[in-house]
């Protein structure tokens, strides 16, 4: 076993000394990072990044739905003026609108969104340069963290690169959330965790306490995290011995980060049905065909992000391949390395997974189908692919060099395919916004009307379109429960072509009732035209 570990440290010290191959790295971690920063102010700003900015800005939805909801005449200037500081607010403002309204997203990314807003504006390009550089802040760690467990100089540069390059790791990177500093807490709590079962004293312990504190500040998932470090732990003590005292320093960081996020616990328990109500869609009891699907799609989204359709057989034959890239990086960790780092792997991957996954299929719900919520396993993911694709590489065969130079293609092809696109699969209900917006800006004289809607989502989208429509689109946002003669006189005074976009049940029957005939302009975007008005 040893003799075959010198070889193998032989062929990779050879193969990373050739020029070529280090350029070659180069170029794609290069390439990587171009991606992060190309387009930001290009790609859709969708509902839940508009809903960001609203509370680093130091609005409540309560503030805004009594300011853009007036049953009179708005500007998208005024939309805009939402997505800015509230004036005379301050981060108290922001930590109180997460507390009343949203308490299940803790404010740490929110404070800082809203001391980027200060320093640099509320540009889209402002507002999706945080994120970027905090992903970028992964890069290093993730090195670090895969040289912890291979001692493998190329297998660590490859799962950076794979990082860099993720097309799913790209998509959030440029969203205005918390995304990418949740995908940096759990590279860096798993790197300190190693560091402190290697030098067990009060300083890596207390390191791991700061930074599990910050990923709970950061997102409540981040238990999930924690729950596979508690796995690996136990498992390591069960089959290697690891002392009882670090076990017990382990459970002494978890108390004091419980103490510390204890402020915010306290929120959740008191305004715990706000939380309930607010995240009861991902609840919602869906068919097993559309979880795999999407375990399919989230998974593979790391490599490739070639879509020709959720139901179309080829979204997924193109992606089978990477399916099993995955499932045998994950057997060749298991077999080829120590039980301690292959533990650390299979915990990390599978533990928030299945955290997610099993309730879903025992009681119902759809919380391992959002991409988002499965952060916390990719960068084991993309520890074990770069471990066996080092291994291969190192081989020297040439067949190895051509599998990764095709991974490396349809990865950067994907990408490239993001960077050009307006819009994406990251931005779930907000996906159609651009196709409503082209629609309502192609007209001479623009009107469009409407409300919160029937599932009050609207003003999130709403804010979304403050930001693609046209200067002189004139809006007329109605309260609820809408008021038929307001909607009348809206109609009778304007003789503009008007669009209305995702009316409630009460504004359809409002605007029929004072003679007008709707007609569906865009049926996913659920915009509809005036068509005739009696």
């Amino acid at each position: 076993m040893k003799k075959n570990w010198l070889v193998w440290k032989r062929r990779q010290t050879s193969l990373t000394h050739q020029r070529w191959f280090q350029l070659l790295l180069a170029i794609l971690l290069i390439i990587g990072i171009f991606f992060h920063f190309f387009n930001l102010d290009k790609k859709l700003y969708w509902h839940d990044e508009a809903y960001t900015s609203m509370r680093a800005a130091g609005y409540t939805r309560t503030e805004l739905d009594r300011d853009l909801f007036p049953d009179s005449l708005l500007s998208v200037e005024d939309l805009q003026k939402a997505q800015q500081i509230k004036p005379g607010s301050t981060f108290k403002d922001t930590i109180n609108s997460l507390v009343i309204e949203d308490p299940q997203h803790p404010p740490l990314y929110f404070l800082m969104a809203r001391f980027w807003m200060q320093s640099f504006g509320s540009s889209l390009t402002a507002s999706r340069t945080l994120p970027v550089l905090i992903s970028l802040l992964s890069l290093p760690l993730i090195y670090l963290l895969s040289l912890e467990l291979f001692s493998s100089k190329l297998a660590a540069i490859l799962a950076t690169i794979f990082l860099a390059l993720s097309p799913c790791d790209i998509l959030f990177a440029q969203t205005a959330r918390q995304y990418s500093l949740l995908t940096l807490t759990v590279i860096a709590s798993s790197l300190v965790l190693l560091k402190a079962l290697k030098i067990s004293n009060w300083k890596t312990w207390s390191l791991y306490t700061v930074v599990c504190t910050v990923g709970f500040y950061t997102h409540p998932f981040f238990i999930l995290t924690l729950i596979g470090h508690t796995v690996f732990l136990l498992g390591v003590w069960l089959f290697d011995k690891l002392e009882i005292k670090k076990i017990l320093s382990f459970g002494l960081a978890i108390a004091a980060t419980a103490i510390l996020y204890s402020p915010w616990i306290f929120v959740l328990t008191t305004n715990y049905q706000r939380a309930l109500n607010t995240t009861d869609w991902a609840r919602l009891r869906v068919e097993l065909s559309y979880l795999i699907k999407l375990w399919t799609l989230s998974f593979t989204s790391l490599f490739v992000d070639l879509d020709f359709g959720f139901d179309n057989i080829q979204t997924y034959a193109i992606r089978f391949p990477f399916v099993l890239l995955i499932l045998f990086s994950a057997y060749a960790v298991c077999r080829q390395t120590k039980q301690s780092t292959w533990l650390f792997i299979i915990t990390a991957i599978f533990v928030p997974f299945l955290l997610l996954a099993l309730p879903d299929l025992i009681s119902g719900g759809k919380r391992s189908a959002v991409t988002r919520y499965l952060l916390p396993s990719f960068p084991g993911v993309q520890l074990a692919v770069g471990y066996l694709m080092a291994r291969l590489l190192i081989k020297g065969k040439q067949f190895w060099r051509i599998i990764f130079a095709a991974i490396m293609s349809v990865t950067i092809y994907s990408c490239t395919l993001n960077a050009l696109a307006d819009t994406s699969w990251s931005k779930d209900l907000s996906f159609h916004n651009w196709e409503v917006a082209r629609t309502i800006n192609a007209s001479s004289s623009p009107l469009l009307i409407s409300d919160r809607g029937d599932d009050w989502t609207n003003l999130g989208d709403l804010l979304s379109l403050g930001y693609i429509l046209d200067s002189d689109v004139r809006l007329a946002l109605f309260s609820y429960p809408t008021n038929p003669e307001k909607v009348r006189e809206i109609l009778a005074e304007n003789q503009s072509e008007v669009f209305v976009f995702r009316p409630s049940t009460k504004l359809f029957s409002a605007i029929e009732k004072a003679g007008g005939k709707l007609e569906t302009v865009s049926v996913q975007g659920r915009l509809l035209k005036l068509s005739s008005q009696s």
